[in-house]
């Protein structure tokens, strides 16, 4: 598969959001027997979702995009199917969202990084600001940071 057969959308239909937060569920949640339902919180409603598809629709990957000021922008929930990780796709929802931030006004974009995904953040010009916090005790994260202006 190539990457420039990838489109990125946002999800707008009930269908799409269904398959939207199933691989999110998929990939970030049911690996660790986290229950259905936890791949959601109570800012769905006011942020930006993206989510990278196939020729066929078929949902490859996932991000979401939330103000947490005028300034600040977080990427949060960015998941990829395991079997299309190193394809690009992430690299994709990444510069999508980063320019959605630059129109609302962000002049910076954080994220907290589990600690398999620092490598591919640094490549997408994050850096570290600090160890952050252990989900389930379990998976360590670190807060990163990008300048977007």
């Amino acid at each position: 598969m190539k990457s420039d057969s990838i489109t990125i959308t946002e999800p707008q239909t009930t269908q799409q959001f269904e398959a939207y937060y199933l691989l999110r569920y998929q990939v970030l949640r049911q690996p660790w027997n986290q229950p259905p339902g936890s791949e959601k919180d109570n800012d769905e409603a006011s942020s930006d979702h993206a989510m990278a598809c196939d020729q066929n629709n078929t949902v490859l990957g996932v991000c979401r995009l939330q103000m947490n000021s005028a300034t600040e922008a977080q990427l949060r929930y960015m998941g990829v199917k395991t079997d299309t990780q190193g394809l690009g796709i992430g690299k994709k929802l990444i510069t999508y969202m980063e320019q959605k931030a630059l129109q609302k006004g962000a002049e910076k974009m954080i994220l907290q990084a589990r600690e398999n995904a620092v490598d591919f953040y640094t490549k997408c010009g994050y850096t570290i600001v600090e160890k952050s916090y252990l989900m389930w005790g379990q998976i360590q994260h670190y807060l990163m940071e990008k300048a977007l202006r």
